[in-house]
């Protein structure tokens, strides 16, 4: 085929305004964020920067995550934060390294590649506006705006319960 240039596209799949608040106010109550995306690692650094992820510095790719033992990987999650160019299987790796070292974990997710670590999640949460059937059977709790505010919401007003319930 002949091509002749025409012009050049970008396109950006923005942040929502509301996530970095939601970072920080997860940050306040003491709730880790982790942040496991198949983009590339510098795009996944960069969208951890903007969203005020800690530790962005740190990451660590999927060819790199194949390569590492159980007890290797429960010792590196420790400190990071970032998991980028992950497939499905590496998911639940990262998920099950997380229980190993006594975290409760909450994993989000929309698609079919997210549900066995949604499932194995102790919470799973799943996307309920672009969500698959499979993400959402996999989950615990299925949000209806697909907001992650609204997870840090859910842990507010739950918390809020608790304390009511034990005063």
């Amino acid at each position: 085929f002949d091509f002749e240039f025409s012009g050049l596209i970008g396109l950006a799949d923005p942040i929502r305004d509301s996530v970095p608040d939601a970072i920080k106010e997860c940050y306040s109550a003491g709730i880790r964020v982790i942040m496991i995306t198949g983009d590339y690692p510098v795009t996944a650094i960069n969208i951890g920067k903007d969203v005020g992820i800690r530790n962005t510095e740190l990451c660590i790719a999927g060819n790199e995550l194949q390569e590492m033992s159980e007890d290797e990987l429960c010792e590196r999650i420790k400190d990071v934060n970032i998991f980028a160019r992950v497939v499905p299987e590496q998911k639940l790796k990262i998920v099950n390294a997380l229980k190993r070292n006594n975290e409760i974990v909450a994993m989000t997710g929309d698609g079919i590649n997210d549900a066995p670590a949604l499932k194995s999640a102790n919470i799973g949460v799943a996307m309920g506006e672009k969500g698959t059937d499979v993400a959402r059977e996999a989950s615990s709790l299925v949000l209806m705006d697909d907001n992650f505010a609204s997870i840090v919401g859910a842990v507010r007003m739950g918390r809020k319960i608790f304390d009511n319930l034990q005063k």
